[in-house]
Formats: C-alpha cells, structure tokens, sequence
C-alpha cells in the first residue's frame, strides 16, 4: 500500500511540475532571480526609503544599490560625473561608530576600532588618517564629519579620500554616512550635495 501511495505521489508532482513548466513556471523563476539579483531602477528606490527619503536627490547623483545585509540597511550612490560614491547605512540599534566617535579628540583611533571589527571585508582599509573635521547637513540636522585618507588592500584602486559622518534619525536610530573618491577625487561640494537633501 505504502509503494503505490508513493508512487501516486510522484505521478502527482511530476504532473504538477510539468504543467508549471508549460505555463511558463521555468520563465517566472529565471525571472524571479534575475530581479532578485539585477532589481529594476523602482525596486531599488522602493528599498531606499527603509533608510531615508531620497526623492530629492538630484538628477546628477544615481541609486546603484539598496539592500539589507547582516541587520543592516544600506543605501549605495554614485555622482555621474565624478565617480564618487556616497553611502548610508543605517544600523538600527546596532552601534558601530557614534556621533561622539566622531567629535571625540581621539576619533581616528574609535573609527580604525569600528573597521578592525569587520575582518572578512573583500576591500580591507589600512593606513587610515583622519585629515580635518567639519560639519554638514543631513537628515534635517547639523552633523559633525572627518575627512579621512586611506589605502585599500586587495583592490588596486589605492589611496582613496572622504568622510564618515553619524545622524541619529527621528526613530533615534544610528546612520553612518560615507563618502569617497580616489586619492585627489573627493568632493566636500558634493558630499553637502548629496546628503543635505535626505531626510
């Protein structure tokens, strides 16, 4: 009894699996990995807003990535013209780094402590300087940011230059804010740009 109960079983799924196959079953999951892996340019502003509001943004800067990873949500931008990318992450209530990190007189030491903290990076940061600091707006606040320059290992990009910034949200939530270009590249003018506008 128990062989022809298997055996209905099977005849079943095979029938199942053939008609999901002719009504197109096999392009809907090639469909469904393709926008898993490759999402449209409204799926990725959709994922966008979990971090902030970046309807406001300018037509200059372009959403490359929005996703969630490990906890957290991240949001990955490009300015055209320069290449400089800007990042904002939002922790949740995981905390990395801190506004007081980042006015502390011995911030580069707390900012180097965050990053030793993430070892399995694929783009590891070495030789990490902390150049001068300064203020910016974002989220509708007054933030305080340092300026930094780094050397990248296992890329052969080298020496890149930017920001790391810390808002806490309305939610009182944790967001890092990056910003960086190649060596002689980074924008301060474009950093403000860009993260002014997101609220």
């Amino acid at each position: 009894m128990g062989c022809l109960k298997n055996f209905t079983r099977s005849i079943f799924l095979t029938i199942v699996a053939v008609g999901f196959i002719a009504f197109g079953g096999q392009n809907w999951i090639k469909d469904s990995i393709n926008n898993f892996l490759h999402p449209t340019h409204d799926v990725i502003l959709e994922r966008a807003q979990k971090v902030g509001d970046f309807s406001k943004i300018d037509k200059e800067f372009e959403i490359e990535k929005a996703a969630g990873l490990m906890g957290y949500n991240a949001v990955v931008a490009e300015h055209k013209a320069s290449g400089q990318k800007m990042i904002v992450v939002d922790t949740s209530k995981k905390a990395i780094i801190s506004q007081a990190d980042i006015k502390a007189p011995d911030a580069e030491a707390r900012i180097k402590n965050a990053i030793s903290k993430f070892k399995y990076q694929t783009a590891a940061l070495e030789e990490f300087h902390i150049t001068e600091k300064g203020t910016m707006t974002s989220y509708g606040q007054e933030i305080p940011y340092v300026k930094f320059r780094a050397k990248l290992k296992k890329l052969p990009i080298g020496e890149i230059s930017g920001i790391i910034s810390v808002v806490e949200d309305e939610k009182g939530n944790d967001k890092i804010l990056v910003s960086a270009n190649q060596g002689e590249k980074y924008s301060q003018l474009i950093s403000n740009e860009f993260f002014k506008v997101i609220k």
